[in-house]
């Protein structure tokens, strides 16, 4: 992704237009991103290598960020008079693109309008506060900012891996508990697999009794039957006898 601008004025050309200055480095930027994406893809999807290739590419992001901010705030204090409407017109197409291209990268990223990333953090502002950070900067005061920013984005980080971690920690914790309980549910039905087993046999038990119970009961009545028989033969057998 080459960002080629084409402002034919004598005034765009002019080594000592700061707008042009910082353009130009930002221009550079838009295509060290740019082939700093394309060697990503051959990069192994996960290790620690890809990871450090992302979080380089997403410091890159942020910078131009704060170069963009810078371009807007150089363009609004050029004095009317000194451009005609036509440049003016073409550094701010140029500008624009140099945004879309900047928005297109940082969404894939999650740094876009560079307000998206400080959600993340937790540290959103408007638009109008960046740019009154760099407001009557010199260079050497916007490589400062940019550094600052990179110590914010690094704190920022810091605190979102806490946080994940913490997380993380409670997840565990959780997870652990829902272990135990299912073991504990695991052995209750354990048990009451064992119970009713020992029921089922009880149960047989009480029934083999119970058939064994109406046996005796039958051979019983059948004794006393076969007794009562005997004994009425005993005195028929008298009677005649005797009579």
């Amino acid at each position: 992704m080459l960002v080629n601008l084409s402002l034919g004025s004598t005034e765009m050309a002019s080594s000592s237009d700061p707008w042009m200055k910082e353009y130009t480095e930002a221009s550079k930027l838009v295509d060290d991103i740019s082939s700093m994406i394309a060697d990503r893809s051959s990069l192994p999807q996960s290790g620690p290598e890809i990871m450090r290739h992302t979080s380089a590419i997403r410091r890159k992001i942020t910078i131009l960020g704060t170069r963009l901010d810078s371009l807007v705030t150089l363009l609004s204090r050029i004095p009317p008079k000194s451009l005609t409407d036509k440049e003016m017109h073409k550094r701010q197409d140029a500008l624009s693109n140099l945004k879309s291209k900047a928005k297109q990268m940082g969404t894939s990223f999650n740094v876009s309008n560079f307000a998206n990333r400080e959600d993340l953090l937790g540290q959103s502002k408007k638009a109008a506060d960046d740019m009154s950070r760099v407001a009557g900067l010199d260079n050497q005061g916007i490589v400062g900012l940019q550094r600052q920013v990179m110590r914010e984005q690094d704190e920022g980080l810091e605190r979102l891996e806490e946080t994940v971690l913490s997380t993380k920690h409670i997840a565990l914790a959780v997870n652990e508990e829902l272990t135990l309980h299912t073991r504990l549910i695991d052995d209750l039905e354990d048990h009451v697999d064992v119970t009713n087993s020992r029921l089922q046999r009880v149960q047989k038990r009480l029934a083999i009794l119970n058939k064994r119970a109406k046996g005796g009961c039958s051979c019983m009545c059948l004794m006393l039957s076969v007794a009562a028989i005997v004994l009425l033969a005993v005195i028929v057998w008298l009677l005649i006898k005797y009579l």
